[in-house]
């Protein structure tokens, strides 16, 4: 069994079998070559068989040589990683990246950018944070998230940024023995008069569930008010009301006793990256790079995705504020609308 080697003289040993002369190899070293000499002697003793072999014209391996050097430059690039690996996790040593997020966060895209970031940020510690309703920022808007998938429009919120990742159809949640539950499709004018599920959040996102801008200036019922997407569910299996809401819901919540009918004349929703500008680290920055990356070259069923964008470019971002709303598909006509589905909606099992 051979002893072990220490990594020091296995460097100046391949110093010396790749430049192939001692004089060489001590210049790049930076140690003296009688010195050089003694350690690459004391390895063959150590290993016991002659390295390498000496002459007037210079210096080449012998077969125990050219063994020798493979694994040494194994076992140096391994040293190499393991200490960077080190350095590194001793600099990202209490980083930590809070992602906030409501009910399915970006859907199918969630656990790709996430598993993503991991492999590239191993230092950073990812926290992953949901949040109710009442707070449509995902907690960006009081600092306890650091980034946020969020679904706009936003309510004002000073230095607020966002770059959308991809729109999907809005569709209809409601008990499966509903009348409208073995529709193909349905118009947001045919449910004028029914109850509906509201969303305990500010004024501009409750109205956007809502619905508000379709009803024709006719309010909404209001059959209940609910703070979270489960407490929502059971509203409407309770018989308390109906809700609008994304079309991956139903991937995601497929609950026995719900159906979901798309919405023939509905805009979509918007699902973005956002940040606090005047807050966002370095860590964060790598995080929105990852997430437009994955968003742009990964498809969502029934969604329309963003060519990815630079984040570090915040000023060029508009505010998510009502007085300049975030840019969704139905306020921005540079971007194709998603149009809506018309196949039957699958009713879950009861």
């Amino acid at each position: 069994m051979l002893p072990p080697f220490e990594l020091r003289v296995l460097r100046y040993f391949v110093a010396v079998a790749e430049e192939l002369h001692f004089g060489h190899a001590a210049t790049r070293l930076h140690i003296a070559q009688p010195s050089l000499s003694v350690q690459v002697r004391n390895l063959e003793r150590s290993v016991g068989a002659p390295l390498l072999v000496r002459s007037p014209r210079g210096v080449s391996l012998t077969p125990a040589g050219e063994v020798l050097l493979d694994h040494a430059r194994a076992l140096l690039a391994a040293a190499d990683v393991a200490a960077e690996a080190t350095r590194r996790t001793a600099q990202g040593m209490g980083q930590r990246l809070v992602v906030g997020f409501q009910a399915n966060a970006a859907a199918e895209l969630t656990p790709k950018v996430l598993a993503a970031y991991r492999q590239q940020h191993p230092e950073v510690h990812l926290q992953m944070r949901s949040y109710p309703f009442a707070d449509p920022t995902a907690g960006l808007a009081d600092g306890s998230a650091d980034v946020a998938f969020i679904r706009p429009p936003m309510p004002e919120c000073e230095g607020l940024r966002a770059e959308p990742l991809f729109t999907e159809p809005r569709i209809l949640a409601m008990p499966d023995t509903y009348r409208f539950a073995s529709r193909k499709t349905v118009f947001v004018e045919e449910l004028l008069d029914d109850p509906f599920v509201a969303r305990h959040a500010p004024e501009i996102w409750r109205d956007f569930w809502l619905a508000i801008e379709a009803r024709g200036g006719q309010p909404a019922r209001i059959g209940a008010d609910v703070k979270t997407v489960d407490e929502c569910f059971e509203a409407i299996l309770s018989h308390q009301g109906i809700a609008f809401t994304q079309s991956s819901t139903q991937r995601f919540y497929n609950w026995p006793g719900l159906a979901f009918v798309p919405v023939e004349d509905l805009p979509p929703s918007t699902v973005s990256i956002a940040w606090r500008e005047d807050t966002i680290s370095p860590t964060a920055r790598a995080f929105i790079t990852t997430a437009q990356t994955i968003a742009a070259t990964t498809p969502v069923p029934e969604a329309v995705t963003f060519p990815a964008a630079h984040p570090t470019h915040a000023t060029d971002t508009p505010m998510l504020t009502p007085a300049s709303p975030a840019r969704t598909v139905e306020q921005d006509p540079s971007h194709p609308v998603v149009p809506a589905r018309r196949a039957a909606s699958a009713r879950p099992a009861a």
